[in-house]
């Protein structure tokens, strides 16, 4: 049995699964969210532990079994620094989402950046946001500890043990050399890291070492980032393999195989297990409707978005363009900023709902727009991945079958596979055969997309106008 942590923006989810891939028990505990001050999020690392604990604790009183090992996924680019004496945070973890080091990325090599990591400079990676905390943290670099979230979770089940990270969760740092998978002393000293702060580097299918949960000992046996474990629980490890997970944001990956390709100036490359992805980053999908939500109390509940936006023929051309924290894939624009478009005397909260569920699938397809080779099939999940008005929409704008994951906590599931893998349970060609598929949306393509293709343009073009007043 092996406990599967998926620890994520919102809160953390934690399965139980045994050697057939069966999931045998669930828990979840939601995090909270902190914004200090615009365009600033915040996680507190206790809470990001203290859920963690709990969703597993639940998990196993659920599956009424108990585990034999530890994977885990996590939120990646969320950046955490804490004292090496106590296992104290210094600071709140910065959250991926964060905009407070816009500024700084302007200044940034872009060329360099791309060329070594494979990333662009953004707000959204950990590099910028570490160098913020650092210049704050008052005390030697020796005397702390940087990862992100893996590796507070690491250091936290293993009393401060072992200091580590996978190269799927430092490929997002933007201090990583993506051809050689080791830091990279040049982008070290470009945002004054001291490399005593960095954690040791190791594989996303490898037992790291014992740590201590629930009152048990246990192997931890696999680490990697969510979007990348993800990849490995659709089974997708082989060249041209791609998936979707829509959650907070979209993230769209397709596996490059064992070398590095060519990524469009849109896209951005990342380690993956067994090689390299190609990967498409949509900072805010599922963020609009829980906006709507919490934010407006345009919704009650997410799950009535899907009858809500069925409710009217179109969205009258409504369009918003979730620009909640900037624009990631395939624009990259720090400043842009979120807009609802095209509203009449005549727009309801049916046209507002539908336009942002429209906004989910229409960015996913201008993402794989950019990829250099079309793809056949995308395998889908997350939270959105059961809403039936998103999925058949994005077959229509792909114009390819999108297959559901019949168990949608994917992430999770990738971490266990990648456990399953290190401690020789299965191999990567059995995973695939081992999966259930759920439902499979096939393209019916209607003459009113290209008007919603053009009108989206339109409203993103005035998105990308704008700018945060000086």
């Amino acid at each position: 049995m092996i406990l599967a942590i998926d620890q994520g923006t919102t809160g953390t989810t934690c399965l139980v699964v045994d050697e057939e891939l069966r999931v045998r028990g669930r828990g979840y505990c939601e995090l909270r969210q902190h914004f200090p001050r615009p365009g600033w999020v915040e996680h507190d690392p206790e809470e990001i532990w203290a859920s963690v604990v709990a969703a597993a604790e639940a998990a196993v009183s659920d599956a009424g079994v108990q585990p034999t090992a530890i994977g885990i996924a996590n939120q990646r680019e969320t950046t955490v620094l804490w004292e090496r004496a106590t296992g104290r945070p210094v600071a709140p973890a910065i959250v991926w989402q964060d905009r407070r080091t816009a500024e700084r990325c302007r200044e940034l090599p872009a060329e360099l950046i791309r060329e070594r990591t494979g990333l662009v400079p953004d707000p959204y990676f950990s590099a910028t946001k570490l160098e913020w905390l650092l210049a704050r943290a008052e005390r030697p670099a020796s005397e702390l500890a940087f990862g992100t979230v893996d590796s507070w979770l690491v250091w936290r089940l293993t009393g401060g043990r072992f200091h580590v990270t996978d190269r799927t969760n430092a490929s997002r740092t933007m201090l990583l050399d993506l051809d050689s998978l080791d830091w990279d002393p040049e982008l070290l000293a470009l945002f004054g890291v001291d490399p005593v702060v960095l954690p040791q580097l190791v594989g996303s299918a490898q037992i790291v070492g014992e740590g201590e949960l629930l009152g048990r000992t246990l192997p931890i046996s696999a680490l990697a980032g969510d979007q990348q474990a993800a990849l490995a629980g659709h089974g997708c490890f082989r060249r041209g393999q791609a998936k979707a997970t829509y959650g907070t944001g979209s993230f769209v990956l397709v596996h490059e195989g064992p070398q590095r390709g060519w990524a469009p100036a849109g896209l951005l490359e990342t380690a993956a297990v067994g090689g390299y992805a190609l990967e498409g980053a949509i900072l805010a999908g599922g963020a609009a409707i829980q906006w709507l939500r919490d934010g407006l109390g345009l919704l009650a509940d997410a799950a009535e978005s899907e009858a809500l936006a069925r409710s009217v023929a179109s969205s009258e051309g409504v369009y918003f363009v979730p620009a909640l924290a900037g624009l990631g894939s395939p624009h990259w624009d720090a400043d842009a900023r979120g807009l609802i478009s095209g509203i009449t005397r005549g727009t309801t909260r049916a046209h507002i709902v539908r336009a942002a569920l429209e906004a989910i699938a229409l960015q996913v397809a201008d993402v794989l727009a950019e990829f250099p080779s079309g793809v056949e099939l995308l395998r889908a999940d997350g939270g959105a991945a059961g809403n039936r008005f998103v999925l058949q929409l994005q077959a229509d704008l792909l114009g390819c079958p999108i297959e559901v994951a019949a168990e949608r906590e994917t992430t999770a599931l990738g971490a266990a596979v990648l456990a399953g893998i290190a401690l020789g349970f299965w191999d990567e060609e059995s995973v695939r055969e081992s999966i259930p598929a759920g439902a499979t949306y096939e393209p019916s393509p209607a003459a009113e997309l290209e008007e919603l293709r053009a009108g989206w343009r339109l409203a993103v073009g005035r998105a990308l106008l704008t700018a945060p007043a000086e």
